[in-house]
Parts: structure tokens; C-alpha cells; sequence
């Protein structure tokens, strides 16, 4: 994994006991560093000041560090400031002296910066307006400490690796830790646009970006489709280019045949003048192949296509590699397929991935939108007819046959009388059997249950107010939580254990401006998903691919277990692992095991392979296992970022 790290010594602060021999600022530096080169082998830039150090892990074209007069700037990724990648670092630097903060609102593209300034004993970090590259920190009395991974910044000795259990609950609950928390105690994580300013021994925390529907603004103009058309075909053609980083030959494209991949696949033959080289990843399994699509879509684009059967033996050898790669618990089992796509990319000399994350959650692809806005309807029925009509009908006892209609009719009013975002929770398997008949109760005393469904709540009522169709919000909440907190992280893991990087055009920044111009009907138009994306590409993408329901690499691990007797032995040797560690029931383990999974493999397969996971990071972590063993009674004892006044 390529990265960042490094520290700012808080002023006056008591060194740390010194080692026999001394250790040097550039030997913590790049035990720091290790983790973060430890796939790709990409080569290390350090900068150790009196105050201060950094370090930049990447490839030529993403590390960038500039040091002068006590004011060192350090960058991973491929930014833009005011529109050009020359010399980013320096002339962020002179930004930073005459706009403070305020400079990081001049960059775009994926990145994370941390800017160290001696003379002013101040320090800035900050993360892309996506979230693609991460940045987490901890501070304590001897100063500031950040890393682009909790495995780095934990190998540094004034770190201390408290495991949360909030965290885990959180992870069961979401199937990943959401931001700003971490599985650890005490560590943080930058949010997509924030940034962190530690100045007069104060951290603030704020924003120098937020995504900003603009509806009103959209509704008076007047622009046709053939305008926006164009609009949005240009700065496709843009984002792929920008995405390509000079370097089409070596770059590739994940293709797994639905709309997305499809698009960047044609387009990056359009961009280039040469077929693109697509890469798929199929199973074979009932339901779960899709590899149909993704060769129609490479037959279509005239790319040079690649593809992989992922095999129950292929999961089996890729579980703990996944693990260990994750630097907190990660419960999406399509990082298995993911990353066999990115391996055989890497084989084939492919040293960069696009992926066509982002256009879900720019532009209404996700089967929920159009479900959620079923569901709203009934909100809109009058009180009377709801509350005096249809539910005494449908919720009243019947004698003799029952009427398979009302109980459908029955779910649905149900689902609806709950209010957003609670009922994007209907299925949540921790909410499905209970979490006091999943969790054990000396787990459940250290833990707070109603906060795992606040994190989704708060990101959600943070958008009310503004006067937002429905739509917006659903797509604003994504792009924090599905796609920050989990695809991204999915994909550039994956990505980074096969050693290649991951690029997103879809989230370039000028399609996000443009996505977020568009009237809310050319996202959902009553149930149909994507209206205008789908109308824009007819001429680009084959109609059986603009007809298609939304698939992607899910993993038939449910299935699995009952046909492949050594994966099977393999998860149920860790959930017995896991049963000794005070967290799972062992009550419900052995019910998940000689029940539940035979019922529904596929429903209940996800929460074997959440189980199992846990257990397979902790396997791998050895720093969060001895704090496990060490009980929950770790508590936090630095003081919270506030917000930034000046933000």
C-alpha cells in the first residue's frame, strides 16, 4: 500500500524513553512507512525537521514532498492545484502561507497532505473531496500522529493500540467501521473533504468542501438534453483522460458488464484512439455469473478482453492475505473477486485500474432509489385513508384462507411507516436475530447499541434543512457511507494487495459538479433508475447492457459452504476461534452453523463470512489481539477535535 506518514511534536513534550542504541527520527520514519509499501514496494521520500517528520511511500507521479525554512508539505496521489499537477507541493506550500486552510479547497483529484510548519509549531491534514485516498491521526501529550493506515500509524511508539468495541459492534452491524471512527481507541479518520488543523496545541476539525446539489438553480435552466448531453459526454471523455495519468499502455479497466465499467471501457478506446484492455471475473454459480455481460460489453467497446473464473479454492487461498490487508475489520466479500481481477491485470502488465465506482451514487443506479421512493409514496396517502381505512383492513385478523396480497401489503406499510434512514435498515442482520441474542452480554455492557444506527442517521439529517428531493439525500448518504466507507476501500485494498493502483473517473471532480446540477427526475424518474445517464450512452453502450439490473462481483459464499467441504472447515474452524473471545454467543454460533445457514445460505452465508472475518483480522493483527486479550476497559483519553471556527 502506498501512503503518507509522520508526526508534529508537541511543543515542550517529554521525549519518549530512548531506546539502546538511540532510535533516529528516520528510523521511526520508516518503520512508519513499512506497512505502507509493504505490497507494491514503492520507493520512500522521508523529511525529518526538529518539530516534525514525514514521509511519502509511492510511485513516481504520486509522491510529492516539499521542504524549505521549516515548512514541509508532503502529498500522496495525482492533485491538481488551480488545475495543474506541476509542482503541487511547493506551490501548495506558498499557498499555505498567504490562505492557511483555505488552500486546500485549490486542489483536486484523489490525494491526502499533511503540511508540517516549525515556525508557527502548526499542521494540516487533509483528504480529497472523495475519500479515495484515506488519512487517519491520533494525538496525545507527545503531539500529533497520522498515517494514510492504522498499521503504520500504530508503528509508531507513541501510538497505543487500544481496541474499540464500539468499533467491532459497529462492523457487525455496517459490515465495516464507519468514519470518522476507527477500530482503535483514540484514532481518527479524515472524512471526504475535511481536514484536521492543529494550531496552539487545539485540533479543529473541518471542511473545505461539501457536495452541493444545486436544484434550485437546475429548475430555472432551461438547457436541453442534447445540451447536457454533450456536457456530460465531454467531461466523461475528461475524467477517463485526467484518470489515465499519461499513461493509456499500462492502464486497464475492471468490466464486470454492467453500465459503468461498460461506459469506461468504450470510452477509454475513444480517449486513447486503441482498444482498452477490460478485465471480468465470473462464478460458477447459479445467479451469480455475469460474465455474459461483460463480454458483450467488450465485444461491443472492441476491447482486449481478460477473464477469470474465481473459484471456492480461490477464496479459500485469498482469505488471509485479505485480512491481514485491511487495517481495520472489512466485511464486503467482493474484495475476493476484486482482487483476482486486479491480480490478473497486474500479470497481464497493467499497473492501473479504473474502476467505475461513483456512478451509482452520482447518478441513481442503485436498486434501492427506486424502492425508497415506492415506499414514500404511502407517507403521501391522506392520514384518514391510512390510518381509518387501509390499515384496519389489511392488519385486521382473518379467519379461514389467508390473502397472500395483504400480507405482501402488510410488509410494504410496515417498511413504509418507518422513516428514512431507519428503514434502509429492514434487512440489517444484527437488527434481524437481535444483538443480545448474537452478542454477549459482557460485550454488550461496553458498548452503546444505538450509536452503530446513529452514524447513518446523522449523515443523513445533516442534509436536512436544505430543501432536498429525496433522491439527493439518498445520494448524498451514499457517497459518504456506501461508497467512502466501503467500495472505495473494497477496491483500492484489493487493488493494492495485487499491487496495482486504483483510479475512479466517475468521481473526477468536474463530474461531480455535473451530477450534482442535474434535476432530481433525470436521476429517478419515477421508478426508473439513472434516466439520463442511460439516455446520454444509448449510442455508446449495447440496449441489453442499459436494460440490465445492477450485479457487480458478488460472492456466492452462502453456497458455497454447502457444496465445498474445505472452505466450509475453514470458516467454521474460525468461528470456533472466535466463539473464545468474548464477543459472538457461542449459543448463536452453533445455530448460524446447524440452522440458519441451511435455511437461507446466501442471507445467512454473509454473516458466517462477517464472523469469520473478524476473527481472521484479529489472526492478523497482532496489536489489536493483545489489547482484546487485555479485556475492553480502554477508554479515550485525548481531547476530540472541535470544529473549526473559521471553517
Amino acid at each position: 500500500m502506498s501512503g503518507l506518514c509522520g508526526w508534529l511534536a508537541r511543543c515542550g513534550a517529554a521525549p519518549e524513553p530512548a531506546a539502546a542504541p538511540p532510535v533516529t527520527p528516520e528510523a521511526v520514519l520508516a518503520r512508519m512507512a513499512a506497512p505502507l509499501s509493504r505490497f507494491d514496494g514503492a520507493p520512500l521520500t522521508l523529511g525529518a525537521g526538529d518539530t516534525g517528520a514525514v514521509a511519502v511511500a509511492a510511485i513516481d507521479g504520486s509522491r510529492h514532498l516539499y521542504q524549505q525554512d521549516g515548512l514541509q508539505v508532503a502529498i500522496w496521489g495525482r492533485p491538481a492545484l488551480h488545475g495543474s499537477a506541476d509542482d503541487v507541493a511547493g506551490r501548495l506550500a506558498s499557498l499555505w502561507l498567504s490562505r492557511g486552510v483555505a488552500a486546500c479547497a485549490c486542489l483536486s483529484g484523489p490525494f491526502c497532505l499533511a503540511i508540517l510548519d516549525a515556525f508557527s509549531g502548526s499542521a494540516v491534514l487533509a483528504v480529497d473531496r472523495a475519500g479515495i485516498h484515506p488519512l487517519c491521526y491520533a494525538s496525545n501529550a507527545q503531539g500529533l500522529f497520522f498515517a494514510s493506515s492504522l498499521d503504520a500509524l500504530l508503528a509508531h511508539p507513541s501510538v497505543r493500540a487500544a481496541l474499540d468495541p464500539q468499533a467491532l459492534y459497529h462492523y457487525l452491524y455496517h459490515h465495516m467501521v464507519p468514519g470518522p471512527g476507527t477500530a482503535y481507541v483514540g484514532q481518527q479518520r479524515l472524512l471526504p473533504g475535511e481536514y484536521l488543523h492543529v494550531r496552539a496545541g487545539r485540533r479543529y476539525r473541518g471542511s473545505y468542501w461539501q457536495l452541493e446539489f444545486q436544484e434550485r438553480a437546475y429548475a430555472r435552466s432551461r438547457a436541453s438534453f442534447a445540451v447536457k448531453q454533450e456536457e456530460f459526454l465531454r467531461t466523461l471523455r475528461l475524467s477517463v483522460e485526467s484518470s489515465l495519468g499519461g499513461d493509456s499502455a499500462g492502464t486497464g479497466a475492471f468490466l464486470s458488464g454492467g453500465t459503468d465499467s461498460s461506459t469506461l471501457a468504450a470510452i477509454v478506446g475513444q480517449v486513447t484512439g486503441r482498444p482498452a484492455r477490460t478485465y471480468s471475473i465470473g462464478f460458477d454459480a447459479p445467479g451469480y455469473d455475469e460474465m455474459a455481460y461483460a463480454r458483450l460489453a467488450a465485444s461491443h467497446a472492441g476491447s482486449i478482453h481478460h477473464e477469470r473464473y474465481v473459484t471456492p479454492g480461490d477464496v479459500l487461498a485469498a482469505i488471509p492475505a485479505m485480512a491481514a490487508a485491511f487495517d481495520q475489520p472489512f466485511g464486503n466479500a467482493s474484495a475476493i473477486p476484486a482482487f483476482y481481477c486486479a491480480q490478473m491485470a497486474r500479470e497481464d502488465g497493467v499497473m492501473r485500474l479504473l474502476g467505475g465506482d461513483g456512478g451509482d451514487e452520482l447518478f441513481g443506479g442503485n436498486e434501492r432509489y427506486a424502492r425508497q421512493a415506492l415506499l414514500s409514496q404511502y407517507a403521501r396517502l391522506p392520514a384518514m385513508l391510512r390510518q381509518a381505512v387501509i390499515e384496519p383492513l389489511l392488519f385486521r385478523e382473518r379467519a379461514g384462507k389467508p390473502w397472500r396480497l395483504a400480507g405482501k401489503a402488510r410488509r410494504y406499510i410496515e417498511q413504509a411507516s418507518l422513516p428514512l434512514p431507519a428503514r434502509l435498515d429492514s434487512h440489517n442482520l444484527l437488527l434481524c436475530h437481535g444483538y443480545r441474542a448474537v452478542l454477549e452480554d459482557g460485550f454488550i455492557d461496553t458498548i452503546d447499541p444505538g450509536m452503530a444506527a446513529g452514524c447513518l442517521s446523522g449523515a443523513y439529517w445533516e442534509r436536512q434543512g436544505q430543501g432536498l428531493s429525496q433522491i439527493n439525500e439518498l445520494l448524498a448518504l451514499d457517497m459518504r457511507f456506501t461508497l467512502a466507507d466501503n467500495d472505495l476501500v473494497k477496491v483500492r485494498t484489493a487493488c493494492e494487495l495485487a499491487g496495482v493502483e486504483a483510479a475512479f473517473p466517475f468521481l473526477h471532480d468536474a463530474m461531480v459538479a455535473f451530477a450534482a446540477r442535474l434535476a432530481p427526475q433525470d436521476k429517478l424518474d419515477g421508478m426508473r433508475l439513472r434516466p439520463f445517464f442511460k439516455r446520454a450512452l444509448a449510442d455508446i453502450l449495447p440496449p441489453a447492457i442499459v436494460r440490465k439490473k445492477k450485479h457487480g462481483f458478488g460472492l456466492p459464499f452462502g453456497l458455497w459452504l454447502h457444496s465445498h467441504a474445505p472452505l466450509r472447515d475453514f470458516a467454521f474452524d474460525n468461528l470456533a476461534q472466535l466463539r473464545r473471545r468474548g464477543i459472538v454467543r457461542p449459543a448463536f454460533i452453533d445455530d448460524l452453523q446447524c440452522r440458519l445457514l441451511a435455511q437461507h445460505p446466501a442471507y445467512h452465508g454473509t454473516m458466517v463470512w462477517l464472523l469469520m472475518m473478524l476473527e481472521q483480522w484479529l489472526s492478523h493483527h497482532p496489536a489489536a489481539l493483545g489489547a482484546l486479550a487485555g479485556g475492553f476497559a480502554a477508554s479515550a483519553t485525548e481531547t476530540p477535535a472541535v470544529l473549526d471556527p473559521t471553517a
